[in-house]
């Protein structure tokens, strides 16, 4: 558990340098940081007993995401893509050397970068874990934000996409977040 808490600690600090922040109940957070700990409280939540690769893959998943940001590519479905592929093989490099410091050795690094990069996603129940999580953070504390921002065609696909991405105890969790009317709405929508 030393080389856990190390990890974590290191990750904390790392994702405590996010200039974004956002306010939750009260208290500013710095905003990678703010989801990291989300993160890894969902997939406590949803599995207990969750093993060390998975907790430290939660703390880790999106490490320093800001340090490469959206508009830093071009506009599109390719430049999209292009970003998140770039931005999950830094997170995966950037949690290594952060765990390498923390003691830990190179296959055990490469088993949680694997599920960094949610390799064998709905064959491994573990990167499949870290998706449901993921999805689960977006809609408890991001999809309000997005209702804001986007027409309603898009809304409903992004629940769409979001749901698909997830397994069965996903959805059972996801039903039973509390959202406002609207959000309420278009999850209907999507899923009806």
């Amino acid at each position: 558990m030393e080389k856990l808490e190390k990890a974590f600690a290191l990750f904390d600090a790392y994702n405590k340098q996010d200039p974004k922040t956002l306010v939750w109940d009260g208290v500013t957070y710095p905003e990678e940081y703010f989801y990291a700990i989300e993160l890894y409280n969902w997939v406590l939540k949803l599995e207990p007993k969750a093993s060390e690769p998975v907790l430290l893959a939660s703390r880790s998943q999106h490490i320093g995401r800001w340090t490469i940001p959206r508009d830093s590519y071009p506009d599109g479905k390719a430049g999209y893509l292009n970003w998140r592929s770039n931005l999950a093989k830094f997170h995966a490099t950037k949690a290594g050397e952060l765990m390498e410091e923390a003691g830990y050795d190179t296959d055990f690094i490469e088993g949680v970068q694997k599920i960094i990069l949610k390799q064998k996603i709905k064959l491994d129940p573990e990167v499949q874990l870290i998706e449901n999580a993921l999805c689960l953070v977006f809609l408890q504390f991001q999809f309000e934000s997005f209702i804001q921002k986007h027409a309603e065609d898009k809304l409903i696909n992004i629940v769409r996409k979001t749901w698909k991405k997830m397994s069965q105890a996903g959805h059972d969790a996801a039903l039973k977040l509390t959202y406002s009317e609207r959000a309420k709405d278009l999850i209907g929508k999507a899923l009806g």
